[in-house]
């Protein structure tokens, strides 16, 4: 990122480093004569919650912001569903069976990626969760293409690290889930959710909330794999028990196949948006 070079002051980096080189001192030593901007132990103070939220928003979208990005494709899906080619390690035969979405979310992102091209990689950029399965069948695609995608990675409890088609510039990580779905939705300009977990239901219908109580404009919402969605979720219950409203079953197309998704994009009537 950027630094002003245009104010008189002395730089925050010129101060940092001037506070590395003072004498030795038991004064100097103590935790109170720290550089604020630089003590780590005095940003994680729980008083700096507040602080460190806003820093999870700026930086990725300053980041964004100077790489032209003015618009996304998110693209949710499970991290367990493998590639074709690896279907035979998957843990169960009905992910293995899905393995097939992770082939349509590549060529979903490579054709989406093609059109961004043509925008010098400002619009309609791929945006996935960085990690595997779906979301790495979905910068894969991108990266196919020659074109950028981004990674929204959180750290989790266990070992992981973003999937190598991530362009490494934009390759974000997150401590707060509630400033990373932010920044899944800040830019959208089409949902595609695939098959997958608690993760993935959580986004799709965070998302579908946000649309339904217009906290959101209406943008393509694009399920892959009816049959799946239809199974794990009856959403004719859902409008005969009155929870929700009939019309509230418009605000998701189903697809199959990468070209059923492109043509819902192409279709849709974007003066909508706000």
């Amino acid at each position: 990122m950027k630094d002003d070079p245009t104010h008189p002051f002395r730089h925050s980096h010129e101060d940092a480093q001037t506070a590395g080189r003072i004498p030795d001192t038991p004064q100097t030593r103590a935790p109170a004569y720290r550089l604020a901007y630089t003590d780590v132990d005095f940003m994680m103070r729980e008083e700096l919650r507040p602080v460190r939220l806003q820093l999870e928003l700026l930086k990725p979208q300053m980041i964004m912001d100077e790489r032209g990005i003015e618009s996304t494709i998110v693209m949710f899906g499970g991290a367990r569903i493998p590639a074709p080619e690896k279907k035979d390690s998957a843990k169960t035969p009905y992910l293995a069976e899905l393995s097939r979405y992770y082939e349509e979310a590549r060529l979903f992102a490579k054709a989406m990626t093609d059109r961004s091209m043509k925008s010098y990689g400002r619009e309609f950029v791929i945006c996935t969760g960085g990690g595997p399965g779906v979301m790495e069948a979905g910068n894969r695609g991108a990266h196919e293409a020659g074109g950028q995608s981004i990674g929204l990675n959180i750290v989790l409890p266990h070992e992981q690290a973003p999937n190598e088609f991530v362009t490494p510039d934009l390759a974000f990580n997150f401590h707060y889930f509630a400033i990373r779905k932010m920044h899944f939705l800040m830019r959208a300009r089409a949902i595609c959710v695939f098959p997958g977990g608690f993760g993935t239901l959580d986004e799709m219908f965070e998302a579908l909330t946000l649309i339904q109580t217009n906290r959101m404009s209406p943008i393509p919402f694009i399920l892959f794999g009816r049959g799946f969605w239809e199974e794990i979720i009856n959403w004719e219950r859902l409008a005969e028990a009155g929870t929700i409203s009939p019309e509230d079953l418009d605000l998701v197309s189903f697809v199959e196949t990468a070209e059923e998704a492109v043509a819902v994009i192409d279709g849709w009537d974007y003066s909508k948006c706000g």
